[in-house]
């Protein structure tokens, strides 16, 4: 049986890190207009989907996530409120003490390390006892996704190995990915 999750905000310097609501709808839309956002993280659901209501069917099941066990977090700019991406920790406990991670960053917000940042924010939440309790955080991405691969050593992921064709597009496309992950006992990003 999931455990249910209680939602958190993180409070960062020039971000944070809350649960979706339903008006961050405009701001999924226009991220899921990019091509790299929808091609490695939208899902067949979401891509099959008419695109005006691509981003309705993509956060629908993220504004009940705590509750079903998964913490899926909007990273909002700190000012506006406005999504400019996402992290989310699924599989909390599945396997005890691991999660597996995900995350996307608007292109406009790009550049500016805020991927692994909040990658980063979001482990080591998840890795404190008052967090998740986790002691493994894994995460994977084809190894043509060259930009998932940079947030995920930034925000302290070591690579594990290459999984051979795991990744599966629509299309029927294979990829090689990689599988990273981070321990509660390795060195914090940026130490």
């Amino acid at each position: 049986m999931t455990r249910a999750l209680q939602p958190q905000r993180l409070e960062l310097d020039d971000f944070v890190l809350r649960p979706f609501v339903p008006s961050d709808e405009e701001a999924v839309a226009e991220a899921l207009r990019d091509p790299g956002v929808l091609r490695w993280t939208a899902g067949g659901a979401v891509i099959g989907s008419p695109a005006d209501q691509r981003a309705q069917r993509w956060l629908e099941p993220r504004l009940n996530a705590w509750a079903h066990g998964n913490a899926v977090f909007a990273v909002a700019d700190r000012v506006t409120d406005r999504v400019v991406g996402n992290v989310a920790l699924r599989d909390v406990h599945r396997i005890p003490d691991q999660a597996v991670a995900a995350y996307w960053v608007h292109p406009a917000a790009r550049g500016r390390a805020l991927g692994a940042r909040a990658l980063d924010a979001a482990a080591r939440w998840a890795f404190e006892p008052d967090g998740l309790g986790l002691h493994r955080i894994s995460l994977d991405h084809s190894l043509i996704n060259e930009g998932s691969c940079r947030v995920a050593v930034r925000a302290g992921f070591q690579l594990e190995g290459v999984m051979r064709d795991y990744y599966v597009e629509l299309s029927g496309k294979r990829h090689d990915s990689h599988l990273h992950a981070r321990l509660a006992t390795d060195q914090p990003a940026g130490s």
